[in-house]
Formats: C-alpha cells, structure tokens, sequence
C-alpha cells in the first residue's frame, strides 16, 4: 500500500514538473494537492504508528512535492519550506486526520460503527467527575501493539491529548489565536479543499470516459 502510494506521488510529481514552470505558486500548489497530497492524505488514519522508515517514504515524497510548489534546490532544508506552506509532517497530519475523526463522532458526523468507540467519560460514569466537564473520551484498554493502534485506543489517546480550547470547540473552523491553532485549522481547511478538488477531478474523469 504504502509503496504504491509513493510511486503514484512520484509519477505525478514527474509529470506535473514540465506545468508549474508556467503557473504561478497558487496554482502549482493547488495542482500538487489534488494530484499528490490527497493521495498521502487518504485514509492516512490507518497510518497510525507505523515505523519510522515506512513514514520516512512518504515523507520524502511531500518534501519533494513543498521543492516543486517553492522552487527550492534538494540540497536545502525542508523544514522551514513545510512552515512556509503551512503543511503538516507526514507523522502529524496522521494525527491530525485521527483527531478529525473523533471529534466527527463526537459531533454525530461519523457512521455508527467509529462513533460507537468513542464515549465521553461523562456518559460512561454515574458521579460527576472534574474531567466530566470536558470531552475527554474513555480509552479501550489494549493488551497488545495491534491493538493500541486500533482506532478505539489510538485515536481517543490522541483527542484527549489535544487542547482543552480545540476539544470544546463547537466547529474546527474556527479564529485561531495561536500558530497551533493556525497550522490545525489550515490544515482542516486544506483537507477539505482536497476532498472538493478530487470529486470534481472524478466528475471529469467520468465525463471524458
């Protein structure tokens, strides 16, 4: 799965690289998610701690996808392109993805069978508690390193690892106030953006065939 992933971002990359010399960043950057950023994105919650090299692989291919949106030689750093364009690691936007599905269960937008794993510590316990006030989520114990990467273990440790200020928002889009509220909700905004351009790029596709 992974290794196809790569492969596929690559091909893309290749093929994009000849366009974006005549389009302007906006575009090319629009052009590279929707071709190879929803590729990396999709049902990247399964993801969840993978080893390092695996991760590493799909790391280089968004390095090499921020290179050709910036323009930037190989030989520079990564790091401060991926802050320039307000993209996520690889490891964090796994996270990320993982948090958005819990707070969809919590808010009634997820199917039965993920929503049905996640139970706030307030309806699982009769006496009011000081954490019942907030939306911290009872984690299933798991008795081996399969399990903890289940969604019921790994994704409820990763919402009740958030901020109390992002679990209590009634909408992630919501006026940041810190850079950690920025990267979250850009990152939001972009997921959704992907998830637009490829149903427009399926209606095309089912046009032309």
């Amino acid at each position: 799965m992974l290794l196809s992933i790569c492969h596929s971002g690559y091909y893309h990359l290749r093929q994009l690289r000849p366009l974006t010399r005549s389009l302007s960043s906006a575009a090319a950057e629009t052009l590279v998610h929707a071709f190879t950023a929803s590729r990396l994105d999709y049902c990247n919650a399964l993801l969840y701690d993978v080893s390092d090299k695996l991760m590493c692989r799909l790391q280089s291919v968004q390095n090499a996808a921020a290179r050709l949106v910036t323009g930037v030689q190989r030989c520079e750093h990564i790091t401060p392109i991926l802050r320039q364009l307000h993209w996520l690691p690889m490891r964090q936007r796994v996270l990320f993805k993982t948090a958005v599905l819990v707070f969809q269960c919590l808010a009634g937008q997820a199917p039965s069978y993920l929503s049905d794993d996640c139970q706030p510590v307030s309806h699982s316990r009769p006496r009011r508690l000081r954490s019942s006030d907030l939306l911290t989520c009872v984690v299933r114990r798991a008795h081996n390193t399969y399990g903890d990467r289940c969604f019921a273990t790994a994704g409820l440790r990763v919402w009740n690892s958030l901020p109390i200020e992002l679990q209590q928002c009634d909408s992630w889009m919501i006026l940041a106030v810190s850079e950690d509220f920025c990267l979250w909700v850009v990152e939001l905004r972009r997921f959704v953006t992907f998830c637009k351009i490829a149903s427009y790029i399926n209606s095309l596709t089912f046009l032309f065939t």
